[in-house]
């Protein structure tokens, strides 16, 4: 079943480790969008806790029906934000554990000789498709923020 090294083999590998190093550098940009993403969701989060420290600064200030209503509209505005991001990652994070089953999987296949190029293909379709979700859904962040920046029209923290 696990074949003896010899040095045929030995040269297989070398080119195995040739073949696995592009889904290496891709796994290296996917951690640098994760760091965006994450970067992200901190300042949103940071947003929330300003806001809710606001609130309770000035829980006995806060009578006006519209700012009522404008805090309100506030919080669901960066919960829906945090929703997208929280996406976006769960997106990124899948695009990373696939390209790292590919590579699991190329080197399975050689060490115990089965030959399945449709399930290798299929991981790294699946991949590329979670990391356009996470690219669309971070292009929808970047769109609410610059929409609601438009739009704002008095300061809320």
């Amino acid at each position: 079943m696990i074949n003896v090294i010899d040095a045929n083999t030995i040269n297989s590998v070398s080119q195995l480790i040739q073949l696995s190093v592009a889904p290496v550098f891709l796994l290296a940009g996917v951690a640098g969008l994760l760091n965006v993403f994450t970067g992200r969701l901190s300042r949103i989060i940071d947003k929330v806790d300003k806001l809710d420290k606001y609130e309770d600064d000035h829980h006995e200030n806060i009578k006006d029906e519209k700012l009522i209503a404008k805090l309100a509209q506030r919080r669901k505005f960066l919960t829906m934000r945090m929703k997208n991001t929280n996406l976006a990652i769960l997106f990124c994070t899948s695009t990373g554990l696939l390209i790292s089953l590919v590579i699991v999987t190329m080197f399975l296949s050689a060490i115990f000789e089965f030959k399945d190029s449709i399930f290798i293909a299929s991981l790294f379709i699946l991949a590329m498709i979670c990391l356009i979700i996470s690219l669309f859904l971070f292009l929808r962040e970047i769109f609410y923020t610059t929409s609601f920046i438009k739009t704002k029209q008095s300061y809320i923290p």
